[in-house]
């Protein structure tokens, strides 16, 4: 293939006046005169930020990277773009992701670059700045930031799941406030986002699948010197990608879309993922919606015995042979032909990969649990669906009629969660209203309601929660999420009042509230929005344009791709 020319050259190949303006304030960094002589600009697009501490080590993994863009002949620049703290940002993380997505979009058409390594770990940093990149549509590939390794504490491995456990342990008084310090200095004991398989480390396995990124980014541990080893291989992959102009929209067909479907699925990942994915796809123009993620997901065992659906961590996982041996297990259900930023079909990269350990990776026909990783719902309850994930929930409760405790918003909830008269029992319904894109705004993790006191008091662990919101990738129940249109908008869930009857029936992927049309006509006469209040900013048009959780939650000014052309010249 004949090379194209390079984009940077717009900038650095110039004569006369603009030339010397291009490139002279950069040779203020020390770079010499031949590096802007036609060598491929690969940005480092890096979410480092102590307000991350999942993306702490970043500053030296940017630094393998650029050892990789050298050696291959190219010239590496760093930038920084919004970083999103997953426990840090308020009023939620996910308000920003679309915001974030812009900061990359704008950066990458905005600057010299003819490819791109996106550094990210965190939630919310590898959906957003895939949307971005996506949009642009340089040649790019993801590195993550990897895993944290397993806390100890007790003398057993911990991770994020059990700080779930911690707090119903800490509110029944079995452990102490000693205790649960000591608990959190134990934990995250490392670089690294999450160690089980949340939403972090099920992005990082979803890229992995999609193309778009190297064999084994999803699980080597951030703290193990093999991370910088794929950082080099990264920036040496990115000048390649560049030669060969391969771009975003030639990896992101529906063909990669529908086997990081099917592999999130054989990893019990998180539900989050559906709503990034979606955004993604909206991204690049190609056709996804939420009952492909179930019927993609039918038939895809959990094959991963990683937490919170199974056991083990993501350190333990690549110990057995990483993503490419799981995926190595599930070929015949997954799309080999399509191509990777390795230039090679995803076939070649995961051929003959071996498994370590068959307690962390299970043989397809003899699966940790034979329930697939996701299900979709729909019902009077939700027109536009609703996500819940069967592995993490509880079996009995997967058919399961009861009485519905509603709790208007967070604080309606904080306020009588624990009120020893809050009409409650282990067979109700805790209904969540207002937590939805929208209604927060940003869609909070809150999902998976910590049970009411007097619960837990009997001994009862799990109940059927329903929300518009999401919860923790970490998380675990019978919790049904996402539920669409969400309150805010004037979904059904807005509708629903206390004591009203609400089947879950997963089996049959149905969500119903047993109330008739006719009730329903007159409680929706009766709504009234509420004003969120937010009238200026980024928030006021987040809320203004931001799409409902089936669609991807992104604006929907950001849909489809806007492409590299700068449209006016700087000088």
């Amino acid at each position: 293939m004949e090379e194209q020319p390079l984009r940077s050259q717009e900038w650095f190949g110039r004569t006369g006046k603009d030339g010397f303006i291009y490139r002279a304030w950069m040779k203020n960094q020390g770079f010499p005169h031949h590096l802007f002589q036609g060598k491929p600009v690969i940005g480092i697009c890096n979410t480092f930020s102590e307000f991350t501490p999942c993306n702490a080590h970043f500053r030296e993994l940017a630094e393998a990277v650029k050892r990789g863009v050298w050696e291959a002949g190219g010239f590496p620049l760093e930038f920084p773009v919004m970083s999103l703290g997953e426990c840090q940002l308020k009023p939620t993380a996910m308000l920003f992701r679309n915001l974030a997505s812009m900061d990359v979009e704008e950066s990458l058409r905005a600057n010299s670059i003819d490819g791109v390594v996106l550094l990210c770990g965190c939630d919310k940093t590898t959906p957003s700045l895939v949307m971005g990149a996506c949009s642009v549509n340089l040649p790019a590939l993801v590195l993550s930031g990897g895993p944290m390794l397993a806390g100890r504490f007790q003398g057993r491995k911990i991770g994020t799941s059990d700080l779930w456990r911690f707090t119903e342990d800490f509110k029944t008084g079995k452990m102490t406030q000693e205790e649960f310090v000591a608990a959190e200095a134990a934990m995250a004991r490392s670089p690294g986002h999450c160690a089980p398989m949340g939403t972090a480390s099920t992005m990082a396995a979803a890229v992995e699948a999609l193309g778009l990124a190297l064999p084994d980014n999803a699980t080597i541990p951030a703290a193990d010197s093999r991370r910088k080893v794929l950082a080099h291989l990264a920036g040496m992959r990115a000048v390649a990608l560049v030669k060969s102009q391969i771009r975003p929209s030639d990896i992101l067909t529906r063909a990669a879309f529908e086997n990081a479907i099917r592999v999130v699925a054989a990893l019990g990942g998180s539900t989050n993922f559906i709503i990034h994915l979606l955004a993604i796809a909206g991204r690049v123009g190609v056709p996804l919606t939420l009952a492909d993620f179930d019927r993609l997901s039918a038939g895809v065992p959990l094959l991963a015995n990683v937490q919170p659906s199974g056991e083990h961590f993501v350190e333990d996982l690549f110990y057995a042979g990483g993503l490419p041996a799981l995926m190595n297990q599930m070929r015949h259900l997954l799309h080999l032909d399509a191509l990777t930023v390795t230039t090679r079909p995803l076939g070649e990269n995961i051929e003959g990969a071996p498994c370590h350990d068959r307690q962390l990776i299970a043989e397809f026909d003899r699966p940790f649990k034979p329930a697939p990783g996701l299900a979709v719902l729909f019902g009077n309850l939700c027109p536009d669906g609703a996500v819940i994930k069967p592995p993490a929930a509880t079996p009995a409760l997967m058919q399961h009629t009861g009485r519905a405790v509603v709790f208007e918003d967070i604080d309606d909830y904080k306020k009588r969660v624990d009120d020893p008269a809050l009409d409650v029992d282990p067979t109700s319904v805790l209904v969540l209203k207002n937590v939805g894109p929208k209604g927060y705004p940003g869609m909070p993790e809150v999902g998976n309601l910590q049970l009411p006191a007097k619960i837990l008091a009997q001994g009862v662990h799990d109940m059927v929660r329903i929300s518009d919101g999401r919860m923790s990738g970490t998380g675990f129940g019978t919790v049904v999420l996402h539920v669409a249109p969400e309150a805010a908008a004037g979904g059904p869930l807005a509708l629903v009042q206390n004591g009203d009857l609400i089947t879950l029936d997963v089996p049959a992927r149905r969500l119903h509230l047993h109330v008739s049309d006719e009730e329903l006509a007159r409680r929706r006469a009766a709504f009234v929005p509420t004003d969120l209040g937010y009238h200026r900013g980024y928030v006021r048009m987040y809320v203004q344009h931001v799409q409902q959780a089936h669609l991807g939650a992104d604006l929907d000014f950001l849909q489809g791709g806007s492409g590299p052309e700068v449209k006016r010249d700087s000088h």
